[in-house]
């Protein structure tokens, strides 16, 4: 405050103050009307009439390398591998003991002949430098570099040091047929018979070096499933996936995998909700990048957890939403942003899930004067598989294959086996998962959550259905339920009440909705804003704009958000060898995962009691019972 702050903008040239929130300048103004923002929380800098300008980013021009191109060798017009040999041997002798000889601009499709596997660069340098089929040798003089160079290295290293002139095996400067050790990363993955599976597919050329699941059997039937389509025709990434999976090194544990592989660089985690955190926090402290599907953690102390280590280790982190990426999030925040449809008060988020069953009692053993083999059921609801399928009663033993012990993970809990929770029925059972607001928040409120920038709620309330299992203890989470958040002003924008609906519970419909538009039951978002409505369908998707004339203002809105080219997982992978950036860390990830599991915060500690919540300090203020919900009792050996 209280500064002469060059904006760069014609309507204000100058301002004496303006407002930040996380990494967004959220206002501009007079000192008075910012210090109107200014909260207990808030860090006040006085500036004292101190001149502030933005940093500048040059405009592609490159004028930071100008004086250094002057400083290297040029290489642009060589024309074979001796010319370079010769060029730094020249240089040797005039650099100065401990400075890097810098070279650019070779192409060897340019050259009379093209290059050899390898060559010998040796008599360049004061020192021998061996001939290397990995990265290459970077010359130094007085010294040479080790040819255990690994990909890895080589791309943490490269943004941190001055690039020497390199000599380097053909295909590592690309020729044909042939891709750079940067160009591949070795992932691992962890949980592969569900989206685990549909995820490895996206990774192409990406090295899988290892699979990771307690139970390989359903594995290799769901890899099998995925070579084809339902017609029979052959699926080109479920067919390169199944080649990848049966070349992978393959783990029941993934403390043995992290330990004995160490060739892995990244590690994607598609277990059940209940031991997300456990991996990806092995991974990280192993400094494994991770992607981890959604919901991110299974408790809010977790996503808290996971937020440090990304922050501490500095691998690269996604979570696993993957309309997150889409070209309609972006198109959504830019319209949000324009003001198209005005300040934003109040927004509906609804889906149809749980699409498996929930609200139901903890399976038991079968009464003991039950009948296995009697010829007369007519008294049993239903068949007896229909019975197990319903999780009424049956006793089952562990199938061989499965590591259950291992499945349990982190939970307190001595929970017995049982064919409900494994395969796949898991996320209805609070032992397991967090349920529909777990599964598809992080898809939904998703986008209103970050185009409207909502940080933290300071309020949550809850209803719902029955519980499964008793009320100070359930087991299963409701079939339907309502959450209501609070969300303070940020800057100049106003609060904003969201509004969660699951299991077939929709909001009522806007009257500003023309009357041939129908709500989508799968599930969709209503941002009510002051000029007009902006609606879209589950994952982003059909962004629309009512009344209809506001979709002719949206045109003239500016593309501001840089589309993701590649998919969700890739955007990933690429983000881990330097190229870009992960578009859902965990730095934001984290957050948005907090307000999911803030709702089931609320729906435990009671119906209709709306809990206050105090974000900073991670805790509920008006409720000791709710402060439980944040953390979870782990399993001996498996806290985080």
């Amino acid at each position: 405050m209280n500064g002469k702050i060059v904006t760069v903008d014609a309507a204000m040239p100058q301002a004496e103050a303006i407002a930040v929130r996380g990494d967004r300048i959220v206002a501009v103004g007079s000192t008075q009307e910012i210090e109107a923002l200014v909260g207990d929380a808030t860090r006040v800098v006085e500036l004292g009439g101190r001149l502030v300008i933005p940093g500048f980013i040059e405009g592609h021009g490159h004028y930071s390398s100008l004086g250094q191109s002057k400083m290297i060798l040029d290489l642009t017009q060589v024309t074979t591998w001796d010319e370079i040999v010769a060029m730094v041997a020249e240089a040797v002798q005039s650099t100065p003991a401990g400075e890097w000889i810098q070279g650019r601009g070779w192409h060897q499709e340019k050259w009379l002949a093209a290059p050899e596997v390898t060559v010998d660069g040796s008599s360049a340098v004061a020192l021998p430098l061996p001939a290397t089929d990995l990265v290459g040798c970077i010359f130094n003089q007085g010294g040479a570099v080790s040819d255990e160079i690994t990909r890895r290295d080589f791309v943490s290293n490269s943004s941190k040091l001055a690039m020497g002139a390199m000599i380097v095996p053909r295909r590592v400067l690309g020729g044909v047929g042939h891709q750079t050790p940067s160009d591949t990363l070795n992932i691992a993955i962890v949980g592969a018979g569900g989206v685990g599976g549909e995820n490895a597919q996206e990774f192409g050329s990406e090295n899988i070096v290892a699979v990771c699941d307690l139970d390989h059997d359903l594995v290799a039937a769901k890899v099998e499933e995925r070579t084809h389509s339902g017609d029979g025709t052959p699926r080109e990434k479920g067919l390169r996936w199944k080649e990848q999976y049966a070349s992978a090194a393959k783990y029941t544990d993934f403390r043995v995998m992290l330990e004995q592989q160490s060739d892995i660089e990244a590690v994607l985690i598609a277990t059940p909700d209940h031991a997300h955190a456990a991996i990806a926090a092995a991974a990280m402290r192993a400094g494994k990048h991770v992607y981890v599907q959604k919901p991110l953690t299974y408790t809010v102390h977790e996503a808290r957890v996971l937020q440090e280590l990304a922050e501490s280790t500095g691998v690269v982190t996604q979570m696993g939403n993957q309309g997150h990426s889409s070209d309609d999030a972006r198109l959504i925040n830019e319209w949000v942003a324009a003001g198209v449809i005005g300040n934003v008060r109040e927004v509906h988020v609804w889906t149809n899930r749980p699409i498996w069953s929930q609200g139901l009692l903890r399976p038991a053993p079968f009464p003991e004067d039950f009948e296995r083999d009697a010829p007369d059921r007519s008294w049993w609801p239903g068949s007896v598989d229909a019975a197990h399928a319903a999780g009424l009663w049956g006793d089952f033993p562990v199938p061989k294959q499965l590591d259950w012990d291992l499945y349990l993970g982190p939970v307190a809990r001595d929970v017995q086996y049982h064919p409900i929770y494994h395969p796949f029925h898991w996320r209805g059972w609070v032992d397991f998962g967090v349920g529909a607001l777990g599964d598809m928040g992080a898809h939904l409120i998703d986008h209103p959550y970050w185009a409207l920038d909502l940080g933290y709620p300071t309020s949550i309330e809850s209803t719902s259905s029955p519980w499964g299992g008793p009320s100070d203890d359930p087991v299963s989470y409701p079939m339907a339920t309502t959450v209501h958040y609070e969300f303070p002003r940020r800057g100049l924008m106003p609060p904003v009440t969201m509004h969660w609906y699951d299991g077939g519970l929709m909001p009522q419909r806007p009257p500003q909705l023309p009357s041939d538009v129908r709500l989508n039951r799968e599930g969709g978002v209503i941002f009510v804003g002051e000029r007009g409505l902006l609606m879209h369908e589950t994952y982003g998707r059909r962004p629309r704009l009512f009344p209809e004339g506001l979709a002719e203002e949206a045109a003239k809105v500016p593309q501001s958000y840089t589309r993701i080219e590649d998919s969700h997982e890739m955007n990933w992978a690429n983000a881990c060898k330097g190229v870009g950036e992960a578009t859902c860390p965990f730095s934001y990830a984290s957050p948005l995962t907090e307000v999911m599991l803030l709702g089931l915060v609320a729906l435990r500690t009671g119906q209709g009691f709306k809990i206050e919540y105090d974000a900073k300090h991670m805790r509920v203020t008006n409720s000791e019972r709710a402060n439980e919900y944040l953390v979870r009792e782990y399993r001996e050996g498996w806290a985080l």
